[in-house]
């Protein structure tokens, strides 16, 4: 009797379909389709007899499994659960990496990071600038009062300096994120899986802030024309502030950023899979897109009121008019009012959203496109004592 194995290779990229129809005591058909065709085959000499004069007349464009059930015999088919052959079916193949080097993942995850962080960057610079110079101004005024003073030109100032920093961060970043959200997740069960990404958000936004900091320190005095080249600055910065004028706000960069990787990363990961086993399938790129724009702009709105505080320690230079970051809240409060705490927040808004936009497509296909692929296998057998005859 029937012994059905089915075997695919090709990229673990690979889209599997899966239909299932049967007519009673006739026919059981399974197929699947890729874009790299499988071959699959059946070990059983009536069905070639019974299905070869059909294949003769039509050439199947797609691989498939036929077992049959002959009516009134007392030998039936192999049965081979549908879960198994519907899992095969809607599951992408998992990549073997027991033979990658980790040197190999870990460039892989590297180049990932700076291919979306430096493609947000230049794409969403100018909304960036004109959020730091609202932030930066004293006494608020809005966007009326920036354009009126000039705010509204040289809205790319310094964005090759910051891309040379916004590179290594975004590198780091992903590297230390990847395999310490993988790592949590195997720890824990799977309700508990959204403590990975916050964990990973987390203590990849430390790793990374040891040049996420100063990169931002230059480029925001950059943005207020404080300075015309990223060389200038940093020569000026350290002479008159040292090494800790490139880590000015430290504080306050990591009271914004650690929230906002962490709440960002989880609202992502967890939108994402939810919507995924919704539609039982992989997100598209416009999927992909939308979900990061909206754990973005969400994210954005809740800790603007830090990114104020982080801009003006940034930007204070050597004057000293904040000591620290309680300071900075404090006169901010008394001389500006609370609403000065959600300075710049529209083009905030539209600047993490249409990041999150960029960024998360970018990185899953980044991800993809630098990632190791060896070959990958999956098999379904059926279960044991299938192909014996019932009695």
């Amino acid at each position: 009797m029937d012994i059905v194995e089915l075997r695919m290779e090709g990229p673990a990229e690979s889209a599997l379909s899966f239909q299932l129809t049967k007519k009673k005591s006739k026919l059981v058909d399974t197929a699947f389709s890729s874009r790299s065709v499988p071959a699959f085959h059946s070990s059983s000499s009536q069905n070639r007899k019974r299905f070869g004069s059909r294949r003769n007349r039509v050439p199947p464009a797609f691989a498939s499994i036929s077992m049959s059930e002959a009516t009134g015999s007392s030998t039936q088919g192999a049965k081979v659960p549908l879960f198994m052959l519907a899992s095969a079916a809607e599951s992408k193949p998992q990549q073997d990496l027991s033979g990658v080097p980790t040197w190999r993942v870990v460039v892989g995850n590297l180049l990932a990071g700076a291919t979306a962080g430096c493609a947000v960057e230049a794409a969403l610079y100018p909304i960036d600038t004109i959020k730091t110079r609202l932030q930066a101004m004293i006494g608020g005024g809005g966007i009326q009062a920036l354009l009126k003073s000039g705010g509204g030109k040289s809205l790319y100032a310094g964005v090759w300096g910051n891309l040379v920093g916004v590179a290594p961060s975004s590198a780091i970043f992903i590297s230390v994120y990847e395999p310490t959200k993988k790592w949590v997740e195997a720890e824990l069960e799977p309700s508990q899986h959204y403590i990975g990404p916050m964990v990973a958000g987390a203590l990849a936004g430390t790793a990374s802030s040891l040049t996420r900091v100063p990169t931002e320190v230059i480029k925001q005095r950059l943005q207020t024309g404080e300075f015309k080249g990223a060389v200038a600055a940093i020569r000026s910065i350290l002479a008159k502030e040292g090494l800790r004028g490139l880590y000015a706000g430290y504080g306050a960069f990591m009271l914004r950023d650690l929230p906002f990787d962490a709440i960002e990363f989880v609202a992502y990961e967890q939108l994402k899979r939810a919507w995924s086993a919704y539609n039982k399938r992989e997100l598209n790129p416009a999927e992909t897109s939308l979900i990061g724009a909206f754990a973005g702009g969400f994210t954005g709105i809740v800790t603007t009121p830090l990114d104020v505080l982080k801009t003006r320690l940034m930007t204070q230079g050597a004057s000293g008019r904040y000591r620290n970051l309680v300071d900075a809240t404090i006169q901010i409060a008394k001389t500006e009012g609370v609403s000065a705490f959600m300075s710049g927040w529209q083009p905030r808004l539209i600047w993490i959203s249409m990041g999150g936009f960029v960024f998360f497509p970018v990185l899953e296909a980044a991800k993809k496109f630098y990632s190791p692929k060896p070959a990958a296998v999956m098999e379904v057998t059926p279960l044991e004592g299938s192909s014996k005859k019932s009695k």
